[in-house]
This record gives structure tokens, sequence and C-alpha cells, in this order.
């Protein structure tokens, strides 16, 4: 399975998921080592994009190789080059093309060929009519060969209490060994019970609360855009008063600086005089300005997170206001817009939006002073 590696390709301005796997494509006689590329919507790339029927196609012609013969060139691109010795394929035609399968169902977010067999199953629990055992079968079937032995992720049992409920009692079963033996009633009835036992902890890990907490926002992200206000800011502003360019003079040294935006600005500029202009410009955005057009400070690009940082501290120390409307986000996650910045904030998909992951570190150390916690 490939899931883990993640790719995408963009169709028209969409962006569409996919993961790759290595295969092998035999071209001219030689095989070459390549990536597999496959995306949500169906396409494989195997040096051209494909839809999973023609893939299949490119599968059953060997184009895309399974098989791999002794003797045969072999290279990866711009990496080496070889003759197979004793080749040994661990995958047919079917394996693969089973393995693309599940991993497009994954990638849209349904269940795919193993998931499907243990709803398939969950189903015979409740209804054990040859019907619904027949259903099991197929399911367990339509699992790519090789990976059925970790359909239960169990390293002890591997597939067996799966087998078995497939088979049925009076029919024989292969075991590990090679041997065979009839599937007795009491072996049936520890299948079925080994499933409840497994169904009751999975219900019990779904309950279960980390011990420190969820590991996303318990509540809704809150958006902080950035916006213009031609006639000056609003009586009420929200959390507007969350972003830099809102009027919260702070003190820093022995300067004031009219919002964190003038501070950060001046602080970037190298030139003193500079430094002054920036701090005397009348809006946030004609501070920036001024920064633009000057030498910004040696290693700025290392120092500016620890200078944002000290800025949002000073601004919510000395504005317990809002401070109050910041903490009131509660754990939310803080998304900040910044026009012409993907590093302090995020649009869509993109940017880094570092403003928001400061502002939640901001909260958090704010909570934990009212909370006396690290006194």
């Amino acid at each position: 399975m490939a899931i883990g590696q993640r790719t995408w390709r963009n169709v028209d301005g969409a962006r569409i998921e996919g993961t790759w796997r290595h295969a092998f494509i035999r071209n001219g006689g030689n095989y070459f080592l390549t990536d597999l590329l496959i995306y949500a919507d169906g396409m494989v790339d195997c040096w051209g994009l494909e839809t999973l029927e023609g893939f299949a196609g490119k599968l059953a012609s060997g184009w895309v190789a399974t098989d791999l013969p002794e003797g045969a060139r072999a290279s990866a691109h711009h990496l080496a080059s070889w003759k197979f010795a004793e080749p040994k394929s661990w995958l047919t035609p079917e394996m693969l093309l089973g393995e693309v399968r599940d991993d497009i169902d994954n990638l849209n977010g349904r269940p795919d060929s193993t998931r499907r067999c243990l709803a398939a199953v969950d189903v015979f629990r409740q209804q054990p009519t040859e019907a619904n055992r027949t259903a099991v079968r197929e399911a367990y079937e339509a699992i790519p060969e090789h990976l059925r032995r970790y359909a239960l992720g169990d390293m002890d049992r591997k597939d067996f209490p799966l087998r078995v409920i497939v088979t049925g009692p009076g029919n024989q079963i292969e075991l590990w060994n090679g041997k065979t033996v009839d599937v007795t009633e009491e072996m049936h009835a520890s299948a079925l019970e080994y499933f409840a036992e497994r169904e009751q902890l999975r219900k019990q890990h779904e309950t279960k609360t980390p011990a420190d907490g969820p590991t996303e926002p318990v509540e809704s992200s809150v958006h902080l855009n950035q916006v213009v206000f031609p006639r000056g800011w609003p009586e009420n502003p929200g959390t507007l008063v969350l972003r830099n360019e809102f009027p919260a003079p702070i003190v820093m040294g022995s300067r004031t600086y009219p919002t964190v935006a003038h501070a950060y600005w001046a602080l970037a500029v190298a030139d003193e005089h500079r430094q002054t202009e920036v701090l005397g410009a009348e809006r946030p955005y004609d501070a920036q300005k001024l920064a633009e057009d000057s030498t910004l400070r040696d290693d700025w690009p290392q120092a500016r997170v620890a200078v944002m940082t000290r800025l949002l501290r000073a601004k919510f120390q000395q504005h317990p206001q809002f401070a109050e409307t910041l903490m009131a986000t509660g754990a939310t996650r803080l998304i900040y817009t910044e026009i012409g910045s993907s590093f302090w904030g995020q649009r869509g998909l993109e940017g880094r939006n570092w403003m928001g992951r400061l502002l939640e570190l901001t909260r958090s150390e704010l909570v934990a002073a009212k909370l006396d916690i690290l006194q």
C-alpha cells in the first residue's frame, strides 16, 4: 500500500490528491524503475495518465511490469543500471491492481477492500446466514491476496479468525504449516467471540479521551482576515483587535509603537534614521512599504519569529482587554490572512500561517498565567 506517500496534481486550478509507489515500466525490452502516481480521481500516471481501466490494460500488456525476467536490463533514471539476477517479484498484476484500487478508495475517504470485508463480517455477526457468509467470502477474496493476512492487524493470529468465518463449520481450512483441519462449531464460535472482543476494544478506543486532551482544536477555526476600513476601524471590532495593524500602542524599550505592524517593520530595518521614518508612518501599510524599500537587518529571516513573539506578548500584556478577546477564542485554530506574505499568513491551502500559530502560543501563555500554573 502506498497511501503513506502523498503527492498531488493541478487540474484547472483544483488540487487532486494522490499517492505514489515504485514500479517497473517495460519499454522496448528494458525495465525502468519509476514512480507510479495514483490520484483520487482514478487517474494513474505510468509514464502517461491513464484511467484505472487503462492502467489495468497496461498491467495486462506488461507495460507496467510485475514479471522480471532473469538477465533483463533495468535502470533507475540518472541513478544506476543493472541486469536482473535471480529476480523475485512480490506482486502479480492482480495484486498491484488491487492495491491501486484500494489507494484510490483511501484517497477519497471510502472503505477499501479490507474495510469492506470487515463491514461484511459485522453484518454476518448480526445475521449469521449463509448468504451473508457468502458476502464475507466475496469481500475477503476481493482483498489483494498478499494483504489478506494483514486484514485484522493481528501479528499473532494473522487473518485466521476471518478465514474461519469465511470457511464455516464442517469445511476444511489450511493452517500456517500447510496442513488442513475441519472447522468445528467451537472454532467458529471462538472466531465470532474474537470479533466481538475486537468490536468492544474498538469502541473503547474511540471513546477514550487522551490524557493530554485532543490533538486538534475542539472548536472550529477562527479566520482573522485582512480588511481595509477607509473610514476607520469599526466601533465594535471583535476579533479584529488581534490583527497586527489594529491601533494598539506598545512600549518596547524607550520607544512607543502605534501598532505591532509598525514595531515589526521598524525593528526589521537596519538604518536608524529609516527606523524613525517607519515608526512615524501614518498607516501600517505605509510602514511596510518604507521597510520594503529599505535594507533589512542581517539574518532578519532567522530573527523575525522571535521578534514577533516578543511584540505579541507586549501587546496583550499592555492591553488586557485585547488579551481577553484572544483568550475568548478558546481552543480554536487561528488562521491569519496576510496578503503578500505566505510566511505569516494563509490563504486557502497556501501559506504557513506563522501569525496564527504565534497568536495561539500567546493565547496559551495568557491562559496559563491566568490559571497561575507556572508560579
